[in-house]
C-alpha cells in the first residue's frame, strides 16, 4: 500500500485534538439501579420531566412517572429483558406523544402509534401529546346535534348528543361490548369517526371484535388502539390516552369523533399495578388517592366546541364492569359522577332474553334530550310512561290472579312495548326506521300481535315500509318530526299492513 507523501506522521497529541471534527453533545444520563416487574429505579437523571419518553435502549422506552429526591422511577413500554443493574438509559426530551395523522383510520395501533396489523408504518402529520388539558368552559357549547346508536331502546329511551358522555356500565357478559360495537356500525355514512380502545381484553376477543367491524365496512372510518392482557400495566394504563390524542387530532380538525374506551375498570386496575409497585400509597380498597383523578382528566376531554373553535366534538361512551349488578363500588360510582348520565345493563334482563339487557328504570341521559330528534320524542314520550306502568303492574300482578280488564290491557300493551325494544347489536336502525316502529307499538297496533311474533312482525312490517311507504320514512327524515300527513299515512300503512298479515294467517 502506498504512502500518501504529503501525510505528516509526526503530529503532536495536540495537533491531532486541534484537526479533529468531533462534537460534543451534552446528554442527561442515568444509571439502572433495580429493574422488575416493568419498573426501573434509576439514579443520576437529575433534570427528566414527569411524563418525560426515557430511551432504554434496544428501541425500547420507558415513561417516568415517580420524580424522587434520589432516583426516578420508570415504568416500561414493552419488554426491556436487556436491562440489567448498572446499564445505561438516557433522556429523549420529549414528553410521551403519539404520531397522527389521516393514515391512522383503518388501522390497529399500540400506545406510541406503531402498527399491529402488520401494515407500513403510520406517516405522523402531526405529534398529539397523551396528556393534555381539557377544553375550558368558554370554547364549548351545548350538545344539541344527536349521536344515533341505530338502538331503539338508547336512541328512544336514553338518547346520546355529539358532545356527551355516556357510561355503559354492568356485569360481565351482559353485552356491554356489543352496544358500544352497534354504535359504531350505525355510524357508516354518518360523518363520524370513531376510535375503539381496547384495555386489558384477550387477543383472540380482539381480532373478532376487528373480524366484525372489518366485515361491515367499519374499519373505514375506526382507529383501533390495543392494549391487550398480554402487555404490561403501563400501556394498559396509557391506552385511553392515546386513544383521546388521536380522537383530539380529527377534533382539532372541525371533526366528530366517538371515542369507546372497553373497559376502564381493567384501567384502573392496570393503574393499581404500576402504582403499588412504584410503592405510592394506597387508599380506599387497594386503589391509589388519585384513581378519581386518572378518569377525570380523561373524561373531560370529551366536550362539544363552538364555531370559532373548529365545531368539532368528541362523544365518550366509557364502559365499566361491575360484580354482581353492585353499582355502589368505588370505581363504578366514580365514572358514574364523571359522565353524563349511563346506560345499564342488568344479568337477570340478559338471562332473561332481553337484549340489549337495558334496565329502562335505572338507566339515565343527562344530556341526550336535548339532542334527540323531534320524530322520536314524539313517540317516546308515550314509550317511557307505558313501560314505567308495566313495571310497576308487573311486580303486583306476580301476587294477584284477578286482575281488571284495565289492567291486564296495561299489562298486555307493556309486554308489547317492552318486546319491540329487542335487537340485535348488529343491525341497528336509522332514526326514520325507529320511529315508525315504536309508533306502531305505543299506538297499541300490535295489541293483537303475539308477544312471540313481534319480531317477525317487526321485520315483514319493515320490509313493507321500505318498498311500498319509502315517502313515509324520506318526510321523517326531511322534517325530523312526525307532521299530520305522515302520520295518517304511516296510520294507514300499519292498518293495511296488520289486515294483510290476519288474512295471511287465516289462510295458513
Amino acid at each position: 500500500m502506498k504512502k500518501n507523501p504529503k501525510q505528516n506522521f509526526n503530529l503532536s497529541i495536540a495537533d491531532l485534538i486541534n484537526q479533529s471534527t468531533v462534537s460534543v453533545e451534552k446528554q442527561s444520563v442515568g444509571t439502572v439501579k433495580a429493574y422488575g416487574d416493568g419498573v426501573v429505579k434509576v439514579t443520576g437523571l437529575d433534570d427528566v420531566q414527569a411524563g418525560e419518553l426515557i430511551d432504554l435502549g434496544n428501541n425500547q422506552f420507558g415513561l417516568a412517572l415517580n420524580l424522587e429526591k434520589t432516583e426516578t422511577g420508570i415504568v416500561v413500554l414493552g419488554d426491556a429483558a436487556h436491562l440489567k443493574a448498572g446499564a445505561t438509559v438516557k433522556k429523549t426530551g420529549k414528553i410521551l406523544s403519539i404520531g397522527v395523522s389521516d393514515d391512522i383510520l383503518g388501522r390497529t395501533v399500540d400506545v406510541l402509534g406503531r402498527p399491529l396489523d402488520g401494515g407500513n408504518a403510520i406517516f405522523a402529520e402531526k405529534n398529539m401529546l397523551l396528556e393534555k388539558k381539557a377544553p375550558g368552559i368558554m370554547p364549548r357549547q351545548s350538545v344539541t346535534v344527536p349521536m344515533h346508536t341505530g338502538l331503539k331502546a338508547v336512541d328512544a329511551l336514553v338518547p346520546i348528543g355529539r358532545g356527551q358522555r355516556e357510561l355503559i356500565i354492568g356485569d360481565r357478559s351482559t353485552g356491554k361490548t356489543a352496544v358500544a360495537l352497534g354504535t359504531i356500525l350505525n355510524q357508516k355514512g354518518e360523518n363520524l369517526i370513531c376510535v375503539y380502545v381496547c384495555i386489558g381484553q384477550k387477543r383472540s376477543s380482539l381480532a373478532q371484535t376487528i373480524g366484525i367491524l372489518e366485515k361491515a365496512g367499519a374499519m373505514e372510518y375506526t382507529t383501533v388502539v390495543a392494549a391487550t392482557a398480554s402487555v404490561s400495566a403501563a400501556e394498559q394504563f396509557l391506552a385511553p390516552y392515546a386513544g383521546q390524542a388521536i380522537a383530539e387530532y380529527f377534533l382539532d380538525k372541525g371533526k366528530d369523533v366517538l371515542i369507546i374506551f372497553d373497559d376502564l375498570t381493567k384501567h384502573a386496575q392496570a393503574y393499581r399495578e404500576i402504582s403499588l409497585l412504584l410503592k405510592r400509597p394506597s387508599g380506599r380498597e387497594a386503589y391509589p388517592g388519585d384513581v378519581f383523578y386518572l378518569h377525570s382528566r380523561l373524561l373531560e376531554r370529551a366536550c362539544r366546541l363552538n364555531k370559532e373553535n373548529g365545531g368539532g366534538s368528541i362523544t365518550a361512551l366509557p364502559i365499566i364492569e361491575t360484580q354482581n349488578n353492585d353499582v355502589s363500588a368505588f370505581i363504578p360510582t366514580n365514572v358514574i359522577s364523571i359522565t353524563d348520565g349511563q346506560i345499564y345493563l342488568e344479568s337477570d334482563l340478559f338471562n332473561a332474553g332481553m337484549k340489549p339487557a337495558i334496565n329502562v328504570g335505572l338507566s339515565v341521559s343527562r344530556v341526550g334530550g336535548a339532542a334527540q330528534v323531534k320524530a322520536t320524542k314524539q313517540v317516546a314520550g308515550t314509550m317511557k310512561l307505558d313501560l314505567a306502568q308495566f313495571r310497576e303492574l308487573q311486580a303486583f300482578a306476580q301476587f294477584s290472579s284477578d286482575l281488571d280488564d284495565k289492567t291486564k290491557a296495561q299489562l298486555d300493551r307493556g309486554e308489547r312495548v317492552n318486546a319491540i325494544l329487542k335487537q340485535g347489536w348488529d343491525t341497528p336502525l336509522k332514526m326514520e326506521e325507529q320511529v315508525v316502529v315504536i309508533y306502531a307499538a305505543v299506538k297499541g297496533y300490535l295489541d293483537k300481535v303475539s308477544v312471540d311474533d313481534i319480531q317477525k312482525w317487526e321485520s315483514a312490517y319493515l320490509e313493507t315500509i321500505k318498498s311500498s311507504y319509502s315517502s313515509i320514512l324520506e318526510s321523517i327524515t326531511k322534517e325530523q318530526k312526525l307532521v299530520e300527513e305522515t302520520e295518517k299515512a304511516l296510520i294507514d300503512a300499519i292498518t293495511t299492513f296488520n289486515t294483510m298479515q290476519q288474512e295471511l294467517v287465516s289462510q295458513e
